[in-house]
């Protein structure tokens, strides 16, 4: 466990947050000495990492300063007006110790960001798609949290040369978003139906909803705070639609039936690594017997954004014929996406 926080300290320092950096090393510094740290996460190591033990604690921390419960940690977050400065270790260790009996409940629950910024490289994915086969479209997501990705066509795209999506919308993804050169947006899309699964969905129209997606965004970084609140809002008027289930068990279900003249897209962002051996296998399976049987006049794609070392890659599997290709790479937060295409 010692070393799964300093593995998550070095990821937040390499992706924006100086603030979660800090704040991990104090803890593994205490969890060293078998302090509170220690006693909260010492039984959690067999899947420490995968698992994101200690981001599930900073969310229930970052929800208590949300909720103005933490005042004496809500100083040094950002989020909460504060400023970030490296006197906030002993306020972290103080929160927890007042808070131990509610951070030990939501260590039960799973990091769920719903990071509206992966859209950025998933809209290039679908346009791929739609540019490819000039076919409508079924989404199903999996892991979909509070399936804020499934309204990713309501969001405005301004790539270096083309644009797509409504002119008013909130959420704006500008040219700086891509590296050159970038992908082509000026593609006709239609989505016919939408759908995702979770095996814990959260209702962002609901106040504890929000609260939670927000606590999961790093508290230094406000212009994602400001992006996931504009979606929230997005999501308000036109609310997704999520399934509590099984990721296995929900494809196979929404998979058995094909609509001619319209291509099935199973996609995900940063979602395998939470789901344990022999599941994993079993649904990757499931994905590739649909494909299998998907025909010229019902294909099936499977899109997805993983972790691929330092990076994300956007790989897009297209049956019939199974060829699986890498179309781009990004940060795990979705920016600096690198279009192969």
């Amino acid at each position: 466990m010692h070393d799964a926080l300093l593995i998550h300290r070095d990821s937040c320092v390499a992706h924006g947050s100086p603030l979660y950096g800090h704040l991990l090393d104090c803890l593994a510094a205490d969890y060293r000495t078998g302090g509170l740290t220690y006693d909260l996460l010492s039984s959690r190591q067999a899947r420490s990492v995968r698992d994101a033990i200690a981001l599930r604690l900073l969310g229930g921390v970052h929800r208590l300063v949300l909720e103005g419960l933490a005042p004496e940690l809500a100083a040094f977050y950002p989020s909460a007006g504060g400023t970030a400065t490296e006197g906030s270790g002993p306020a972290l260790l103080r929160t927890m110790a007042q808070h131990r009996n509610r951070l030990e409940l939501d260590l039960e629950n799973q990091v769920q960001t719903n990071e509206v910024g992966r859209a950025a490289l998933l809209a290039a994915g679908f346009m791929e798609i739609s540019r490819r086969l000039g076919l409508a479209m079924r989404q199903r997501e999996i892991g979909a949290s509070a399936g804020l990705l499934l309204n990713w066509d309501l969001y405005r795209y301004e790539p270096t040369g083309s644009t797509f999506g409504p002119t008013n919308s909130q959420v704006r993804f500008a040219e700086n978003w891509w590296q050159s050169p970038a992908p082509d947006f000026d593609v006709p899309v239609v989505v016919t139906d939408r759908k995702g699964s979770d095996v814990s969905p959260i209702d962002a129209t609901t106040d504890a909803g929000r609260l939670r997606l927000l606590s999961f965004v790093w508290p230094d970084q406000l212009a994602r705070l400001e992006r996931l609140r504009a979606a929230i809002d997005i999501a308000a008027d036109t609310p997704p639609v999520v399934e509590k289930s099984d990721a296995r068990a929900w494809l196979t279900r929404e998979l058995a039936t094909t609509v001619p003249g319209q291509v099935t897209v199973v996609h995900h962002s940063i979602v395998l690594q939470y789901i344990p051996q022999p599941g994993l296998a079993q649904l990757i399976e499931t994905i590739t017997s649909a494909g299998q049987r998907a025909t010229v006049r019902a294909p099936l794609a499977w899109l997805r954004m993983e972790p691929a070392g330092p990076v994300a890659d956007l790989r897009l599997t297209l049956w019939p014929g199974g060829r699986e290709e890498v179309l781009a790479t990004s940060g795990y937060h979705g920016q600096d996406v690198k279009w192969r295409g």
